[in-house]
Parts: C-alpha cells; structure tokens; sequence
C-alpha cells in the first residue's frame, strides 16, 4: 500500500470564487471561510489527505488566495521535504495560454507540467471546498483492483435531492455507463429505485488517461469541467468505476456537504453545536488539523444572580475568546472574540476577532472576522430592518460584512441601571 501511496499525487482545486457564498467570499476564497471555530474548508480535504497517507499534494489557486495561501504556509508544513513530500501552492501560470483557469478541469490541464514532473502513477483530484472525513487509499484500492482508469467517489442520495448533482448510471460491476449534471430525471441505483449515486467531487485517474483527455478537451468548445465534459468523455472510451463513499466520521448516516450556501453553511455550523452533531470533530483517530493561533485559553468572566454571567451554553468556543459578563447559545466563537457585558448572542457564527459592545443581542446571524459590533446593536430581530443594512438569506440568516451600515439601538432604563449597579459591585468589564 505504501508504493501505492507514493505513486500517487493529489491535486485540490481552490481556486473557485464561490459566489453563492458571498459576501463571505468577497475577500477571500470559499475553501478560506472558517467553519466551526478554528478551521478553515479546505482543512477537511487537506485533514483526509495526510490520514490517508497522502503527501504529495499540489493546491491550486486563483481567487482572490492571500489568506488561503498564508494559512496554507502557517498551518500546513507537517511534511518532509527531506524524504520528498510537499504541499504546494499552484497559483495561475499561464503556460499555455493567456487566460484564468476556466474550469475544474482547465486548472489542472494548465498545470500538466508541474503533475507531469512528479511522474506519479495515479492523480488524485479534489474539491477544496467539501466538508467529510474520506480515507483515499481506500478508493484508491478500490481503483487499482478494478483495472480503472478512472474512478469517481460517489454517495447514495434520494432520487428527489438527486437533481442538484451530477448523477452516475451503473452496472452490476459498479462501472459508470452513464454520467449526467443536475438531471432532471435522475437515474436510480439498480439495487434502490428510490435512490441515486452523486458524485462527490472527487476523482482519481490513471496518470496517462488524464493527460490524453484534458489535451482533447483543451482543443474542444466546452466548459473545461469534469462533472460536464470529461467524465462523460471518458466513459465510453475507457473504464470508469464508481466508487461507493465509505464514511470515517463513523455516524449511521454518512456525512459529506457542500457548504456552497450561506444557509447551507449556516446548518452545516449550527450543527456542531449538537449534543450528538451529525459531524464528530472530536476523534482521535481521525485528527482535523489547522493553523491554531497562538492564544490563550477561552475565559468567562462575572457570575453576578439577576446582572451578568459570561457563559456559554451548546456552544463551540475557540481559544482566545473572552466572554465578559455575556449569554452565548447555540453559537461558533472562532478564535479570539470578545463579548463585552449584558449581552446576549443565540445561533450565530462570530468569525476571528470580532468584537461586540454591551447590550448589544445578536439572533441567527454571521458576522464577518475582526467587526466590532457597536453597543447596544440590535441583529437578527427586525429582517425587515437588518436587509436594509445587510444581507439576508432565504432561510433569514443575517449576514454581517465590513461593508454594512452597523448601528447601535435604544438601551433600556433598567439595563443601564444593571449595568451601573454591577460596575460598582466588581469593577466593570
């Protein structure tokens, strides 16, 4: 298995500007957006690759990649150059030719040179913006036993959910016959009418097969995509396998989400709060590693009956926060936030040094990193107001940018007197 593993080079595509999740993605690229306190998207791909076994790993960027770049260089050097493993950043180059990536596929065909140097047996390529646990080897295996020269990761979804994926039609072998994008009448497993195979997003390919398709296409009027040109391309040529997705998040159901929406992102967050969360970031044996800041532990300050508390209750809380005097429920603290008094914070996502001023209550809401939140500020409770300042999710998620227009809202009588009578009794906080 291990000169499996050696043979084998990765490619993470991430440089997609992930619209639908605008405006989190106006200064950075989606696989940056932080996710569930301290990590980032892309550090579930890059997690799966290194417990796998896998240590030669390009990563491919375009959109706007500053902090992706820079936590890839803070947060991942944990191979060995000496023994010739490396996780590298491939910005665009133009190489061959004068355009941007102009698809999933045009990334890697724009960087064949740099694969082709590596003389690996096997690429592997994925999305940098999926959250799962995946052992590769596993599919690799798999790959290598069928005789593939291509191999798609799939997971099991109902019939109705099929049409937002690309759908893969099978035999009894498990090879791919058909491969349709978002179709409208998705075609079921043999074994399961109501049931579908969806492609995860992720591939492995035979070194030689890759390079002859993404030359073809290169020359071709397409979208450059995998999911729309070359798979289908390639199933009627060569043999292509679906691959059954085999969960190590070790739950009864398995766990892999696009979090390409601000809602989708939002659930996906709120999740983790969960007694019992859909998604474990809590396993030994199957370590999520980021770039950890260097911070102090969290803290909570004042427990004053009928003033203040600082706690926090079915909540993720990072190093370096401090919350002073403040509720917080059903929330992610990503690191270093601080949550001054009397404040009250419920199902919401604080990202990186964000700071929020007395009084101030904050509902079903995302606020952008290193925002101060003025006292007294009132989100999540009038949509009606919040649109006119903010952007609003289907779902009536608030989502707080840089760019809005923040304001402070009317403090009650009896509040400011909790607050003078508390100050007096501990000092102010």
């Amino acid at each position: 298995m291990a000169a499996l593993l050696d043979d084998s080079l990765v490619v993470i595509l991430a440089g997609g500007a992930g619209e639908r999740l605008s405006p989190l993605t106006k200064d950075r690229a989606k696989p940056a957006v932080y996710f569930g306190g301290p990590y980032r998207i892309i550090d579930f791909s890059l997690s799966n690759c290194i417990n796998s076994g896998l240590r030669h790993i390009y990563i491919a960027t375009q959109y706007k990649s500053l902090s992706l770049n820079r936590h890839i260089r803070m947060g991942w050097n944990v191979v060995s150059e000496e023994l010739g493993e490396f996780i590298e950043i491939l910005p665009p180059q133009k190489r061959v030719g004068e355009h941007w990536y102009q698809g999933t596929a045009d990334a890697v065909y724009q960087n064949l040179y740099s694969i082709i140097r590596e003389n690996p047996r096997y690429v592997i390529v994925l999305s940098g913006d999926h959250v799962y646990k995946m052992d590769y080897s596993r599919m690799l295996r798999f790959h290598q036993e069928r005789g593939a020269a291509a191999t798609i990761a799939t997971i099991e979804v109902p019939l109705h959910e099929a049409t937002q994926f690309g759908v893969v039609a099978i035999d009894a072998q498990e090879r791919i016959t058909g491969f349709e994008e978002k179709p409208q009448q998705p075609t079921p497993i043999p074994e399961s009418p109501d049931v579908a195979l969806a492609s995860m997003g992720v591939y492995i390919f035979d070194t030689d097969a890759l390079v002859k398709v993404l030359e073809e296409d290169a020359g071709q009027p397409t979208k450059h995509d995998f999911g729309k040109d070359i798979i289908p391309a390639l199933i009627h040529k060569v043999p292509v396998f679906a691959y059954r997705f085999y969960d190590e998040n070790k739950k009864a159901s398995k766990y892999w989400r696009d979090v390409g929406t601000l809602d989708a992102y939002f659930e996906a967050n709120m999740d983790l709060c969960q007694v019992n969360p859909e998604f474990n970031l809590y396993d030994p044996e199957w370590p999520l590693r980021t770039y950890q800041p260097q911070a102090p532990p969290a803290k909570f300050v004042f427990a004053e009956t009928g003033h203040r508390c600082g706690q926090a209750l079915d909540s993720i809380v990072s190093p370096g926060c401090i919350v002073s005097g403040s509720s917080i429920y059903g929330s992610v603290l990503c690191p270093n936030v601080r949550v001054h008094s009397f404040c009250h914070i419920e199902q919401s996502i604080l990202m990186p040094g964000v700071r929020v001023g007395r009084h101030a209550r904050i509902r079903r809401a995302i606020i952008d990193r290193d925002l101060l939140i003025p006292r007294g500020a009132l989100i999540g409770y009038n949509l009606e107001e919040d649109r006119r300042r903010h952007t609003v999710t289907e779902d009536g998620v608030v989502v707080v940018t840089a760019d809005d227009e923040l304001f402070t809202a009317p403090i009650s009588d009896e509040a400011l007197r909790y607050e003078a009578e508390g100050d007096r009794r501990r000092g102010g906080a």
